[in-house]
């Protein structure tokens, strides 16, 4: 433990020593140093560092760091949930593209939260009652391991790395703006507290981190919203007329058609967000963190309720921005130009409503948010190499508990290094727009893999895996070819595929590809397929025979 001591002080010295270098170079990016902020911020990091050292004790074994041993409440576990889903996209983009597009941004909260009854009625209890560390366990259980694990594994991977970009560009800008810090610096000390956090900590730390920015996010969000409303006399109209007159877009902010101009990138991006919350690989890994199906079901109930709450702020707040940022001679340049960046409409208003103490706090809270998300996400990914493809793949399921822990964290370690790069390179991106791309393969390949697997007795292991395959490769092709990489990035002027988001495409057709796939295979292992569906059917509905499988 004097190690772990030792090592948690190092990365906390380093990282304050970074900020305080990087505060001095450059004036062309400095900042006025808000030592409110500052020392919330400090605060947070401390506190953080000390739930990381207390469970640190509990995450020796690969029960205790992936899963917190099971001993998470369902209560708990929801708050956790949802602080895990309350993330730079959910508090920032979104805030970002309703200031931005008008109600056309709320798509993403509508979204987001219409996916959670699909989880709750059709994949919580019984993922519970099949799995143990990944979602691959739950296709594992009848089908052949290593083919599974291994496209499960990748799929996986593909939706943590477009989450991870998502949070570290939030994380960036966040600490860019508020300790005038290089953007690439801010990134990587974010990085360095990410694996910080989840070598030593596991997931008893990163459910406690959740729990506690969930409820400061909650309630700083909250604040907002009644400050926002309090300032307009709680007068709706003259709160939207205000909007309304501030926006270039002037009255089309107030209906659909600003942000997705057709049916079927509505009807797209609706897909995505709605059955990718039932592929997320970090959200399904929280089912296994509890003890039984009941309160995974609990874990559900109380998310969506927080989560819900939460949208109807980030309404509030993102029109607000519009009202009280657009117009205010503060916040445009001598050219005329608005010069809050993009993102950060949240926290600037913060410093509005509130001055430097509520500024302080949501920008503390809004990076906590971010840690705790990228956390859940680095756990999710190292788990998924460690666990699934190291483990079970490439050690045929017989590993030294001790080599898979270090394989663990090492893989972590990559992960977090891995995060740093994509944060720097996709600066510009919209965080909510990124995530959308995490949905969508989310939505096109896990989701289908684990829906049909629990319900469809005929699915087979070649179904999965080149069924599976064709819907990634879709899905990625898809996205490479739309118009938000090969136009925005690679500067092409046209873009081959015209939609930006392809769910409504990629989805079919990976359901399509498993389905033809497992009715043609004629191979002996099939038969062994189908024939186990009683067993996993009879393990979902009871539950019994978890212990076993825990204990093994």
């Amino acid at each position: 433990m004097k190690k772990v001591s030792v090592i948690l002080l190092f990365m906390f010295v380093a990282t304050i020593q970074g900020f305080a270098a990087s505060i001095d170079v450059s004036g062309a990016e400095k900042a006025p140093i808000n030592y409110i902020a500052i020392s919330m911020f400090v605060v947070f990091v401390l506190a953080t560092l000390g739930i990381t050292y207390y469970s640190s004790k509990k995450s020796q074994s690969a029960s205790g760091f992936y899963t917190a041993g099971g001993n998470i409440t369902g209560v708990q576990n929801g708050i956790a949930i949802a602080g895990d889903y309350m993330s730079a996209a959910s508090f920032l983009g979104i805030v970002g593209l309703v200031f931005v597009n008008g109600f056309d941004g709320l798509i993403y909260s509508i979204g987001f939260l219409v996916g959670w009854p699909i989880v709750l009625f059709l994949i919580a209890e019984k993922f519970r009652n099949l799995g143990k560390y990944t979602f691959a366990d739950i296709v594992a259980y009848r089908l052949e391991s290593k083919k599974v694990r291994t496209i499960s594994a990748i799929s996986g991977l593909s939706v943590v790395v477009f989450y991870l970009i998502a949070q570290m560009v939030g994380a960036g800008g966040l600490i860019q703006v508020l300790f005038g810090l290089p953007y690439s610096t801010a990134v990587i000390l974010v990085g360095i507290l990410m694996i910080c956090y989840v070598a030593f900590g596991g997931m008893h730390a990163t459910t406690w981190v959740q729990i506690i920015k969930a409820c400061l996010l909650l309630g700083g969000a909250s604040f907002m919203a009644i400050m926002v409303l309090y300032l307009t006399d709680f007068n709706l109209q003259y709160y939207f007329e205000t909007a309304i007159r501030n926006h270039e877009k002037g009255a089309a902010i107030m209906a659909p058609g600003t942000f997705l101009p057709d049916p079927v990138s509505a009807l797209s991006l609706g897909l995505a967000l709605m059955f990718g919350t039932a592929g997320l690989p970090h959200i399904l890994m929280r089912f296994f963190t509890v003890k039984d199906a009941k309160e995974a079901r609990k874990s559900v109930f109380f998310a969506t309720g927080l989560i819900g709450y939460f949208y109807i702020l980030t309404f509030i707040i993102g029109f607000g921005a519009i009202a009280f940022l657009l117009g205010n001679p503060e916040f445009i340049d001598s050219n005329g130009k608005f010069t809050v960046a993009p993102n950060m409409e949240a926290v600037v208003l913060s410093k509005v409503l509130g001055g430097n103490v509520l500024y302080g706090f949501i920008s503390a809270v809004a990076f906590a948010t971010i840690l705790a998300v990228v956390a859940g996400l680095a756990i999710s990914g190292a788990s998924a190499i460690s666990h699934d493809l190291f483990v079970n793949v490439i050690k045929n399921g017989k590993c030294d508990p001790k080599l898979e822990m270090r394989v663990t964290k090492a893989s972590t370690i990559m992960l977090g290094i891995l995060a740093i790069f994509l944060g720097i390179a996709f600066k510009n991106q919209n965080v909510a727009f990124t995530v959308g791309l995490a949905f969508a393969i989310a939505a096109s390949v896990n989701f289908p893999i684990i829906l049909l697997c629990i319900y469809w007795k005929n699915l087979t292991t070649n179904g999965v895996l080149y069924g599976g395959l064709i819907g990634l490769l879709t899905v990625l092709l898809l996205v490479i070819l739309s118009p938000s990489v090969w136009v925005d990035v690679l500067h092409f002027e046209h873009a081959i595929f015209p939609y930006k988001h392809p769910a409504l495409f990629s989805m079919p057709i990976s359901f399509i590809a498993i389905y033809v796939i497992s009715k043609i295979d004629n191979s002996k292992r099939a038969s062994i397929d189908k024939s186990g569906f009683k067993a996993q059917d009879f393990r979902a509905q009871t539950g019994i025979g978890i212990s076993e499988a825990v204990a093994h």
